[in-house]
């Protein structure tokens, strides 16, 4: 397995698979599917202050290429997934875990971090400075810089454990938020979140979503996720973990290639709960059909 392995932010990973946020539950869920310590990690459902019941229904909606969802951050509140769901995590996954966090102030980003940090078992904090499905919050952190590096600033005043950034491609300038956040003090970036979409019901002559509009993820998004990957990697020192559409071992490469040190799957994990596990399996035969040895030698390789 050392060939796979990858250093994310100083931990070690057996691979750079990981499940992203809001697709893999708190990890047990799948864990009746497979050993999910087969897992580099993963990062677990956003999580926020208070317990959130998410938008009105319907909040998921297909599409070409992809999906829609606007589930609007549902989670039960950081007090009770300490209390609750992380104890059950515990039990089925040992290794360092990543906690997805976000929030509808720079406070509450602050104080949700503060408390997860805590947390043996949480390897880093992930926040999602991204989310397109909430009002008040979520996105609008994400698409201004000043904004941006104020929330990562009060996160890392509370923590002392690794902090990505997960941030919107629906910005025209990606990298000057990614630089913000560094500059800041972010020890990694996660990219990209969903892009913002919209369907309508030609019969009811309405949006389908509740909502009106939502987080488009699944294959049709990779190549903007790969675009982005490639310009933040190219301006940033600090890692890069790369999301968006990934769903095989070739797409695992490719993303790395374009400068990513780890890679997350989101949708996939939706349409196929072994998807992860997968292309863990597949990637030494893709290596070896591609020449590389290490795929820690490989990040940022087409550069």
């Amino acid at each position: 397995m050392d060939r796979l392995s990858v250093e994310l932010c100083g931990i070690r990973l057996d691979n750079p698979v990981i499940p992203a946020s809001g697709t893999f539950g708190y990890g047990y869920e799948f864990a009746a599917y497979y050993d999910i310590n087969c897992l580099g990690t993963f990062s677990f459902k956003g999580t926020t202050r208070e317990p959130r019941f998410g938008n009105p229904t319907p909040r998921i909606a297909e599409a070409e290429g992809g999906m829609l969802n606007s589930v609007g951050l549902q989670n039960p509140g950081v007090d009770a997934v300490i209390r609750e769901e992380l104890p059950k995590l515990r039990a089925c996954f040992r290794k360092p875990v990543m906690a997805n966090v976000s929030g509808f102030s720079v406070e509450e980003f602050a104080e949700v971090c503060e408390k997860l940090d805590a947390e043996p078992q949480v390897g880093w904090l992930e926040v999602n400075v991204s989310c397109p499905n909430v009002h008040g919050g979520g996105m609008s952190f994400g698409t201004d810089p000043k904004a941006a590096a104020q929330v990562t600033q009060a996160v890392k005043r509370v923590t002392k454990k690794p902090v990505l950034v997960k941030l919107s491609p629906n910005v025209t300038d990606i990298v000057r938020i990614a630089k913000a956040c560094e500059d800041a003090g972010a020890d990694g970036i996660s990219l990209i979140n969903t892009l913002l979409a919209m369907r309508i019901d030609l019969k009811k002559r309405k949006p389908i979503l509740a909502n009106v509009t939502g987080g488009f993820s699944g294959p049709a998004v990779f190549p903007v996720a790969l675009r982005m990957v490639w310009q933040v990697s190219s301006a940033v020192r600090i890692p890069v973990v790369g999301l968006g559409g990934v769903h095989t071992a070739e797409q695992v490469i490719e993303m790395m290639l374009a400068g990513a040190t780890a890679v997350e799957v989101g949708a996939a994990n939706l349409v196929d709960p072994w998807v992860c596990r997968t292309i863990i399996r597949d990637l030494p035969g893709v290596m070896d059909q591609y020449g590389i040895h290490t795929l820690s030698e490989i990040i940022g390789g087409a550069k």
